[in-house]
């Protein structure tokens, strides 16, 4: 991003326009037009809402990843706009010669050959993909390095670390990830085996969209916070701590060699992390609201219990072990996730079907993006097949 960008409009291209985080971006770009200029979106296939965005926002270019959706969004098309398909349409996106910004908001390992791209082109990228870091994080971080990219975090805990370490880096000891617990965090093993899909849609604190929701009631996501935060700030996985804190008032900590700790507060609005990855080294005013803390009145901390919640523990397991083990992990939990949202199975069969996947993958140590995916591919038909098994 030049120097002076700040003082002018930013271009920014947004993959996942339509999803939670993709939504709030937009938001601040209505709230700061004089800085932002939305310039490409790309979604999978909600063609209602995209049409819409065209319409508002003017981009150049729409990338829509359905062929269906991508037919029918080209039959909306009106001005001088284009619409591209698939990952090569999102790829274009992620490299367009104006863009400024990329904001990669889309689900699942989808976001990492369109992350790859906007790094070889130079982008600032802000990241709110967990899975492009999860399963390509060695070949990501690498990359980031090479061509001297500025990788802003977006998730909440990571932006809370990234803002703590500014100048703090050769004094770290510990990193802290704090998580609200979720909607179950209090619920017996036997209770667990109850929990239906509207139960896990409702999160106590964030507002997110399903997948991300689900993961957050098992604590998978905070399982992939951790190999996430492993890759970004270069730390071993024993210098990565996990507690819950249900007010979800922190985002997370630093802690330091001399004893300090340095915190991250505020409310639980993902608008203020999407908007510090599209600001940063500046700030502006955020359309969130400002902690209360007379209301607040007490922090709460407890630990993680992992025979409850077994996928931070899977987490840890495949991050440490490195290799292929994560794409496993990060594949066979988004099947298990989106066949629990299908009514499939239950949601304590998630970690079981998880783990199982991984009992029967040997690590591929330094995998090339090729190996990555055809892993990603064998881990997805894996647990599909153990599915059945349980039908």
């Amino acid at each position: 991003m030049k120097e002076d960008i700040i003082n002018n409009r930013i271009n920014i291209v947004i993959l996942g326009s339509t999803g939670s985080i993709g939504r709030q971006a937009l938001e601040i770009v209505d709230k700061h037009r004089e800085r932002f200029r939305v310039i490409g979106i790309a979604a999978r296939d909600e063609v209602s809402l995209l049409e819409e965005q065209m319409k508002k926002y003017k981009p150049q270019i729409i990338a829509v990843s359905d062929p269906d959706a991508y037919r029918e969004m080209k039959s909306k098309i009106t001005g001088s706009c284009r619409v591209v398909a698939g990952i090569e349409g999102m790829c274009e996106l992620s490299s367009m010669p104006e863009a400024d910004i990329v904001l990669v908001a889309l689900s699942g390992a989808v976001g990492i050959k369109p992350t790859l791209e906007a790094i070889a082109a130079r982008k600032r990228i802000a990241l709110a993909n967990k899975e492009t870091l999860v399963a390509a994080g060695d070949i990501v971080m690498q990359r980031v390095r090479e061509n001297g990219v500025i990788l802003i975090p977006v998730d909440s805990e990571h932006s809370a670390i990234f803002q703590c370490l500014q100048g703090e880096n050769r004094f770290l000891k510990k990193v802290w990830l704090t998580a609200s617990g979720g909607p179950f965090r209090n619920f017996s093993q036997d209770e667990l085996q109850a929990v239906t899909v509207d139960m896990a849609l409702k999160h106590p604190n964030w507002s997110m969209g399903p997948k991300i929701t689900i993961d957050s009631a098992s604590l998978m996501n905070k399982g992939l916070e951790v190999i996430e935060a492993h890759h970004l700030f270069a730390v071993a996985y024993d210098q990565i701590e996990v507690l819950v804190q249900k007010e979800s008032v922190i985002h997370s900590m630093i802690e330091l060699v001399d004893g300090s700790f340095l915190a991250h507060l505020g409310v639980a609005d993902m608008r203020i992390p999407i908007q510090y990855a599209l600001t940063y080294p500046e700030r502006l005013e955020s359309p969130a609201r400002s902690l209360d803390f007379f209301s607040l009145g007490s922090i709460n901390f407890d630990r993680v219990d992992c025979k409850r919640f077994p996928c931070l523990k899977l987490a840890y397991e495949a991050g440490r072990l490195g290799g292929t083990m994560p794409v496993v992990l990060n594949a066979a939990n988004e099947i298990a996730v989106s066949r629990f949202l299908q009514y499939q199975i239950n949601f304590t069969d998630i970690p079981i079907l998880v783990e199982q996947t991984m009992n029967q993958h040997n690590v591929i140590k330094e995998p090339d993006l090729d190996t990555i995916f055809q892993v990603d591919n064998w881990a997805r038909e894996k647990c599909l097949s153990m599915i059945k098994l349980l039908r």
